[in-house]
């Protein structure tokens, strides 16, 4: 009288029970305890519940459908209702059940296809940051063998400039060297040098030069060798450049070598010690430097007698350097000496007797001695003009500095006398003989003062009359662009400002053409100061210059007028 209820169906072939199913959901596996799935079979067992899932889905469905049936047969017919609602509500639960594990299974197999996407997305990243890697690598490599390059190139140039500095030096000891040898062929027997010319006069004559060496040498047979000749000219390079850090040393490690080699009392020794000592003074060093010439004075004593040319040099540098220090008194007799000798050896109208004359007319001029200045420097202008000619310019500069000597005295008119003496000189010497039409710049500067106290300038004289002086002026020597501005102090001081203004005009000319005259002299001054002017103590300062000798190129500021003598 039941009705039938037909029998749940079976799983179709291929399902999965869900005994079986539950157990891959929880992980139940026939592999040890503690083994961790992998990601692979996570989702292959996902997957597979997933359809088992599915297959219970239709299960329950198809059975929910029957009892639906089965629930409108019983309530036709009144019979076992409760039971069959109740397996419909298990059937309910059943099929949330097992639509939560659906949704989960899809959950998870969206999870799964992210972290794939993620994965595959850090496999790119890892496969971009090795071709990072490996191109800053290669770029490093790059760099390392740059800089390996451009160290091997900055060794290379390096290496270059030394070769090079290298050949400039043996280019300047081949030239000195042809130098020493062209006078050689020129001076014969007068390649025996003596010290007296290691520091020549740049303005002066070789044949001079030549006279004195040979005849120095015929006096002791010493000769210099070659080798310091042209050592002696690198230091004055190297000097004159201010590169003492250079010259120093040089000469100190030829001294240690001489005096190894040849001994302490050998002449080389004393020609080095010479040489080291001008070094010392122009670095103002003057304690050093007299010591080395009192040693190198004791050897050319000792080994050449006390009358050898040589003894003269270093008497003479012993008395510029103590004119340096102010010590005029001391340094006197030394230069009285070295005349001396000079002119017991090279004869009382030698040029070098003159030279040395004008060294001692300076000391006695800053100890106000003008009478025997005067003197010195008459006698050695006379040897200047005999030996050397009109031309020569120590004959513009020996006047120069007896007209000096006459501005301290106040003898204004000798001095003035001079001066014109000096420009007409060179004007001879530029343009020819003097007439009416070819006149000094002193000629025209005084016409043109005429002209100005007669009231006849119409608008000023042309600068065409003397337009060519500034030029001459830079070919003649700087003593000429210095006398005209003496001559013009000396005008203004007669009240003569038209012609003061014409030789200073000219003059300031010759300086903008290129000239580079000697420092301007201190005459407009002394002329100011009337007879006061006639005291060295009181007179301004000035620079003038020894001359001659191993003491060249060292300017001695003095308590006196600038003399402007080339060293």
């Amino acid at each position: 009288g039941h009705p039938h209820l037909p029998p749940p169906p079976s799983p179709p072939p291929g399902k999965v029970p869900l005994a079986k199913m539950s157990g891959l959901v929880l992980g139940q596996r026939d592999e040890p305890a503690g083994h961790r799935l992998s990601q692979e079979e996570i989702l292959g067992s996902t997957r597979l519940v997933s359809q088992g899932l599915e297959a219970l889905h239709s299960e329950h469905q198809a059975v929910l459908q029957s009892l639906s049936h089965t629930i409108e047969c019983l309530q036709q017919g009144g019979h076992e209702e409760g039971l069959v609602h109740e397996k419909a509500r298990q059937l309910r639960r059943s099929m949330e059940n097992i639509e939560l594990g659906l949704s989960e299974a899809q959950v998870m197999l969206a999870l799964a296809s992210h972290l794939s996407t993620v994965e595959s997305e850090k496999q790119k990243l890892r496969a971009q940051v090795r071709r990072l890697c490996q191109e800053n690598q290669w770029l490093r490599d790059e760099l390392a063998g740059t800089q390996q390059r451009l160290q091997r190139s900055e060794q290379a140039v390096a290496q270059l400039e030394e070769e090079k500095k290298h050949l400039e030096f043996l280019g300047q000891l081949r030239q000195y060297d042809e130098d020493g040898h062209t006078t050689e062929e020129k001076e014969g027997d007068a390649t025996k040098d003596s010290l007296d010319d290691l520091f020549p006069n740049e303005e002066e004559e070789d044949s001079s030069n030549g006279l004195s060496r040979g005849q120095g040498t015929q006096h002791s047979g010493y000769e210099i060798p070659a080798r310091l000749r042209t050592l002696h000219n690198l230091v004055i390079q190297y000097a004159a450049q201010g590169r003492y850090e250079v010259a120093v040393p040089l000469c100190k490690q030829a001294l240690e070598d001489l005096e190894r080699t040849s001994g302490r009392g050998h002449p080389d020794v004393a020609t080095m010690l010479n040489i080291l000592a001008l070094v010392y003074r122009d670095q103002n060093k003057y304690k050093e430097a007299a010591h080395l010439l009192n040693d190198a004075l004791s050897i050319r004593e000792s080994t050449l007698g006390r009358d050898h040319p040589a003894v003269a040099a270093t008497l003479n540098n012993l008395a510029v350097l103590y004119g340096k220090r102010g010590k005029y008194k001391e340094a006197e007799p030394l230069c009285q000496r070295a005349l001396g000798i000079r002119e017991k050896v090279l004869g009382t109208d030698h040029p070098d007797v003159a030279k040395q004359l004008n060294n001692l007319a300076l000391l006695c001029q800053n100890q106000g001695k003008y009478e025997a200045v005067e003197r010195y420097y008459r006698r050695a202008l006379a040897i200047y003009e005999g030996q050397l000619g009109p031309d020569n310019p120590n004959v513009a500069r020996t006047k120069n500095n007896l007209a000096s000597c006459y501005l301290k005295q106040g003898k204004y008119a000798e001095a003035e006398t001079l001066y014109k003496e000096i420009l007409t000189r060179a004007h001879v010497q530029e343009f020819g003989s003097v007439d009416d039409d070819h006149k000094p710049i002193w000629m025209h500067a005084e016409e043109r003062e005429e002209m100005s106290k007669s009231r006849h300038r119409d608008g000023g004289t042309p600068y065409t009359e003397y337009g060519g002086w500034y030029k001459a002026c830079k070919v003649s020597s700087p003593t000429v662009n210095t006398t005209l501005r003496n001559l013009g102090a000396l005008y203004r001081r007669q009240g003569k400002l038209e012609a003061a203004e014409t030789l200073e005009e000219c003059a300031l000319r010759s300086q903008k053409q290129g000239t580079d005259p000697i420092s301007q002299t201190k005459v407009a001054e002394l002329l100011g100061e009337g007879d006061v002017g006639r005291s060295s103590q009181e007179a301004p300062g000035g620079s003038v210059k020894f001359e001659g000798g191993e003491d060249a190129s060292v300017a001695v500021e003095w308590s006196g007028v600038s003399l402007n003598i080339a060293p």
